[in-house]
């Protein structure tokens, strides 16, 4: 029966009786408060334009209100349950953990995947409910609509014999590259990870300031070598021999990284978070190591005011990333009714009118694909399928994504030729690029700690770095100030005595 019914039928008896009825007696008494904690800027706030109408042959599409306030209605409607959503949000993965180790409480949260795999391992991660795997259930969009591709992914890797599936949904994904400006770096040159340490573009590149991704680009140029060579590509173990190099922290690697980029530094315009896309739109620098869902945007951007960029996806390997939902123990604390909300919140953004909301508004690449539904390939195709009268145009397959048929040519975009370097190859990279693509595994506390202390070097002054001159050179000014030191304490006590 509905709640808010039952209440009133309530009240009512209440006052038939000449009872006063206690001021607390209101839908809120059966509120649901759900915590999500997401990143900056990660999901459509709504308050389009009339001129942004999506207008999909199935349906327009249109972004009024706000992902959460439009969950928080659908959610009352289909469940009897009034939600309150507390919207939260974060910088960097490691400022989450940070958040979670002082004591702030979330119910729903949406790291990266070597987060993901870090709170796996501490044990902090709420599995999904057997409800949520029901692709019986109309209302359960995420797993009638996730990609074969990214189910398969997460259903093949795990932590401590927990597949990831079982406990974390996919949100967006894509892989790493450089957005470069055509007119000054060629497409050779921003096609490898070496473009760090290219002398023709010093002080003119800025790279990532975390030490994950900048770990990753420092291996893929500094085995540059072997990842492009036959005898590697070619070996029948390939994917696992490129997650396993990717992913190298011997001591003997670390500290080649942490030489190279020390060395690549002094080459580059800076490490940065965010203000690389800035730079980019500017003119400030002419490459920048991005994500390929901030790459989307700052093309976008830049096309505003006629200025092109593009972007590339290194030879050797690229990383593909995930950023997923996950429910934690400590804010769900085994309250069904919180659960079901948490994981109504991902079905209600995994539906494919909220995905398409979700992509346009915010550059990244949903994880889903739609399965039955196809607006979210219909939008693929509206958003950079070409004109009829087009001149330059290649045919560009996305079936590893949409279909369990990697072959299949129902997904086949019939596409401008430049978007094979910009925003679709972007958002949809081809199919070779994807068998180059590499995961970041979770590293133990003790490898962490290797790396944290490698960048920690890279970042600030590394003293093991000084050169033996410069020692010298400091010991001698030390002694001989010491020495003036003497020789004029001796001169005045000889003055005075």
């Amino acid at each position: 029966m509905n709640m808010k019914r039952v209440f009133g039928i309530m009240l009512l008896a209440a006052l038939l009786a000449g009872i006063a009825a206690p001021a607390t007696v209101s839908a809120a008494k059966n509120e649901v408060v759900l915590r999500i904690c997401n990143w900056e800027e990660y999901i459509d706030l709504g308050g389009w334009e009339d001129e942004e109408v999506i207008d999909l042959e199935s349906g327009d599409i249109f972004g009024e209100n706000s992902l959460v306030d439009d969950f928080a209605e659908w959610y009352e409607e289909t469940y009897n349950i009034p939600v309150r959503v507390e919207y939260s949000t974060f910088g960097t993965n490691e400022d989450l953990y940070n958040m979670l180790t002082i004591g702030d409480v979330y119910d729903l949260v949406c790291p990266s995947e070597y987060m993901i795999m870090k709170l796996m391992s501490e044990d902090r991660v709420q599995p999904l409910s057997d409800s949520f795997f029901d692709e019986n259930d109309e209302n359960n969009y995420y797993i009638q609509g996730v990609s074969p591709y990214i189910r398969n992914i997460f259903e093949t890797h795990d932590i401590n014999g927990v597949t990831w599936d079982k406990v974390a949904a996919g949100y967006m994904w894509g892989v790493t590259g450089f957005v470069y400006n055509p007119e000054v770096v060629s497409e050779e040159d921003a096609s490898t990870w070496k473009l760090m340490e290219n002398p023709e573009y010093v002080r003119q590149i800025t790279m990532k300031d975390n030490v994950r991704d900048s770990y990753f680009a420092a291996i893929g140029a500094m085995k540059s070598d072997l990842l492009v060579s036959e005898e590697f590509t070619g070996d029948e173990n390939y994917a696992e021999n490129l997650q396993n190099e990717m992913n190298d922290v011997t001591q003997e690697t670390v500290d080649k990284a942490q030489d190279y980029l020390q060395r690549v530094k002094d080459n580059l315009y800076s490490f940065e978070t965010d203000s690389g896309k800035a730079d980019m739109i500017t003119g400030k620098v002419v490459a920048n190591y991005q994500w390929s869902g901030d790459a989307v945007y700052t093309m976008d951007q830049a096309e505003e005011d006629e200025y092109y960029l593009n972007f590339a996806i290194p030879q050797e390997c690229t990383n593909i990333y995930f950023d997923g939902w996950i429910m934690l123990k400590s804010g769900i604390a085994e309250d069904a009714r919180k659960q079901h909300a948490a994981e109504a919140f991902i079905n209600f953004i995994s539906r494919p009118d909220n995905v398409v909301r979700n992509m346009y508004y915010i550059g990244y690449t949903s994880t889903i694909s739609g399965g039955d539904d196809g607006r979210v390939f219909e939008y693929l195709e509206w958003n950079y399928g070409a004109e009829d009268d087009e001149e330059e145009t290649v045919e560009y397959p996305v079936s590893y994504f949409f279909s369990d048929d990697p072959e299949d040519e129902n997904y086949v975009l019939t596409v401008p030729a430049e978007q094979l370097q910009r925003q679709l190859s972007a958002q949809y990279p081809s199919g070779e690029v994807i068998r180059r693509a590499s995961i970041m595994v979770y590293f133990n506390e003790e490898q962490s700690e290797m790396i944290n202390r490698m960048w920690i070097r890279v970042r600030c002054f590394n003293i093991t770095s000084v050169p033996v001159w410069v020692w010298i050179l400091i010991t001698a000014v030390i002694a001989a100030g010491v020495i003036c030191h003497f020789r004029r304490k001796a001169a005045n006590d000889k003055l005075y005595s």
